[in-house]
């Protein structure tokens, strides 16, 4: 694969695929965090003389063209951010976007209306892709919150030019999840949480594999006390796994560390009770596990203190609603003093990553990743197709 440094971008048309699928109400955007996370890609080709085209979908409009998912409030605030003028295209393929990008000097940048106003982006149609080819000399893709999407801006495009790199923002995720499925140090350690393990079976089969420990926490935890014959209360189970989760035991057993205390509480939104108690003696019908314990958060933070490696994957417990996010929280801080100490931190999955970011420790990890369902597959063994697409 070619990296981005190593092409000579001068005075080309630079198409490149960035995710700039944030939140608009009104037609302010509520969080550009998005937006920021490629600038240092972008600001790259500016300074380096590149004639930039930006294309990137916007929400689910299905294929209309749809007012509210226009990505004219992007190039505003895209606009503000570099502190230059963005151009704006109100179609993303045909006379509209061609003209303007024959137009573009060196250091310009023109922003394509929103991908998903045609069928084609998401049926990889070859037809639309083509139209979208046709813009640029070289390809870059900085979007690996979409390299999961066989989409024909992710796939289709770079399968029809010759020269194509990834942008930082994708190198920077892919040497952070290649480092550790393939050459972690030890010990280690991977937290897991969330709802269910449906979602995330695949990931937990990769990383028993690979780790010395797999601490489960979340929702899914009740499914494995269900396999170890426990009560588990109105708690969150998923009946059809529950065998699956006894394999599981049976084969890792010593690996998967479960919670050996837990918050119940009789309402997640408007509780009148809640306790703590040890999951062996069963949870009583009336109430649900909403966190981790004191207990499992004081031995879980020392075992992973002692990690030169941890992978963060699903919150440990309903941290929307306070004061049920105590034992993420716990766990955030643990990552922190790891990555203080010198160890590899690497936070994925879109609740997980949320919940970072909103306790503002983003920033003091190894790497936070911006896509949710790609790291999930990357965390799962998983060939990306938008990063395939870059080396053949």
């Amino acid at each position: 694969m070619l990296k981005l440094r190593e092409l000579d971008v001068t005075n080309k048309r630079v198409l490149m695929r960035v995710d700039f699928n944030v939140p608009v109400q009104a037609g302010e955007i509520t969080d550009d965090t998005r937006i920021r996370a490629t600038l240092p890609t972008i600001q790259y080709l500016i300074d380096k003389g590149a004639k930039l085209i930006l294309m990137s979908h916007l929400g689910r409009p299905k294929g209309e063209r749809k007012p509210e998912y226009s990505l004219l409030p992007v190039a505003a605030r895209l606009s503000r951010l570099l502190g230059k003028p963005v151009i704006f295209s109100s179609d993303c393929i045909g006379d509209e976007p061609e003209s303007k990008a024959s137009r573009l000097k060196p250091g310009d940048v023109l922003l394509l209306e929103n991908l998903r106003f045609h069928k084609g982006e998401t049926k990889n149609d070859p037809e639309f892709a083509a139209g979208l080819a046709k813009l640029g000399e070289i390809y870059v893709n900085d979007a690996f919150a979409v390299s999961h999407r066989a989409h024909a801006s992710v796939v289709g495009v770079p399968k029809l030019m010759k020269i194509k790199a990834p942008g930082f923002l994708l190198e920077k995720e892919i040497e952070a999840f290649e480092k550790v499925l393939k050459n972690p140090d030890h010990p280690f350690h991977a937290v897991m949480g969330g709802a269910k393990i449906s979602d995330k079976i695949e990931v937990i089969h990769n990383l028993l594999d690979k780790v010395d420990k797999l601490f489960v926490g979340g929702g899914m935890s009740f499914t494995f006390f269900r396999a170890m014959g426990y009560e588990t209360g109105d708690s969150i189970v998923e009946e059809d796994k529950v065998s699956l989760a006894e394999e599981l035991l049976n084969k890792y057993g010593d690996k998967i560390a479960l919670p050996v205390d837990i918050v119940v509480a009789d309402d997640i939104e408007q509780p009148t009770k809640t306790e703590v108690i040890d999951p062996n003696a069963g949870i009583p019908k009336g109430v649900k596990g909403v966190d981790i314990g004191p207990a499992t958060r004081d031995r879980w933070g020392k075992e992973l203190m002692n990690a030169k490696t941890i992978v963060w994957n699903g919150p440990v417990g309903v941290f929307e609603h306070k004061p049920f996010d105590e034992g993420s929280k716990a766990i955030a801080k643990v990552l922190v003093k790891v990555t203080e100490m010198g160890g590899t931190t690497v936070v994925g999955g879109g609740d997980t990553v949320a919940f970072v970011n909103q306790t503002g420790i983003g920033d003091k990890l190894t790497h936070v990743s911006t896509g949710g369902g790609a790291s999930l597959e990357y965390l799962a063994g998983y060939e990306l197709p938008g990063i395939k697409a870059l080396s053949e």
